[in-house]
């Protein structure tokens, strides 16, 4: 992530000259994960058309955690760009095939302002939630018809914004597919603290200490042996993560993060691994 703050440790605030709205700032590998999004909720049209009236009742929401204001100022570019929310929102209205639903969260007020007044500008209407992600889940999971197809892109800036708690409530939705960013350049840098103080790793992959040997000086086999078991508490839910998890990397070679696809369904899985275009070099790469 970029530096969000100055050298008095207050949080730049950034404002987008064409809507006078805050941004947050990212590096120009948020593109990325922004293409990949936006593939997949153009190749998923067809199976969303199917839950969609008049074919189906059941729905097809859009659901994200952590959705920040909605358009975001590249740093190293020096470049605004639409955020994830937007991305999602305008690819689902191009495919011709649009989401039913809206469902944005974001722990700062202040973005959830920008996010709402954006989406409205462009004739689209959201649910907005102002919570901790562990608690808007709650929220958006009883809104939602448990019958309906529905996906949710998971962007926190760092393991701690995702306890697996909220995976785990998402999955219980019979057909709910997740994209979740899993920062590896967090996992990296930290990795020590998380596995002296524990509580990290407590709720992002509960049970790790008992299966992963941190007895080792190898960090790469311990990193290695974390994203193993998380996978495997995924599985263990009924569902699967694709084969296809993509690292992204910085403009010097630095690991940043993974993503990773979770779906119960062939279906899902497959349209993932169509349009993820990973370079099997990178994959696993810790």
């Amino acid at each position: 992530m970029a530096d969000q703050f100055g050298e008095t440790g207050v949080a730049k605030r950034i404002i987008d000259p064409t809507d006078g709205l805050i941004v947050d700032i990212v590096g120009a590998w948020a593109s990325e994960k922004h293409e990949r999004l936006r593939k997949y909720i153009d190749a998923a049209h067809g199976a969303r058309a199917r839950y969609l009236r008049p074919r189906g009742m059941g729905g097809a929401a859009y659901i994200e955690l952590f959705s920040g204001p909605g358009r975001s100022f590249v740093e190293d570019d020096k470049a605004f760009i639409d955020g994830s929310p937007l991305v999602a929102y305008k690819a689902a209205k191009k495919s011709r095939t649009n989401v039913s639903e809206l469902h944005f969260n974001d722990l700062e007020s202040d973005n959830v302002d920008a996010l709402h007044q954006r989406i409205a500008k462009l004739g689209g209407a959201a649910s907005f939630y102002n919570d901790a992600a562990k608690k808007a889940v709650d929220k958006i999971i009883y809104a939602l018809n448990p019958a309906g197809l529905h996906f949710a892109f998971l962007d926190p800036y760092n393991l701690q914004g995702l306890p697996f708690s909220i995976i785990e409530k998402l999955a219980r939705l019979p057909r709910t597919d997740m994209l979740i960013h899993v920062s590896t350049f967090d996992l990296q840098r930290n990795l020590r603290r998380y596995l002296d103080d524990g509580r990290v790793l407590d709720a992002f992959m509960p049970g790790w200490r008992d299966r992963v040997d941190i007895k080792t000086t190898n960090q790469q086999a311990i990193r290695a042996g974390l994203l193993s078991h998380w996978r495997g508490l995924i599985r263990n839910l009924g569902t699967s993560t694709a084969e296809a998890i993509e690292l992204v990397s910085g403009p010097k070679g630095q690991r940043l993060y993974w993503l990773v696809f979770v779906s119960a369904h062939e279906l899902g899985l497959r349209l993932w691994n169509d349009i993820c275009n990973v370079n099997v070099q990178k994959r696993f790469d810790l």
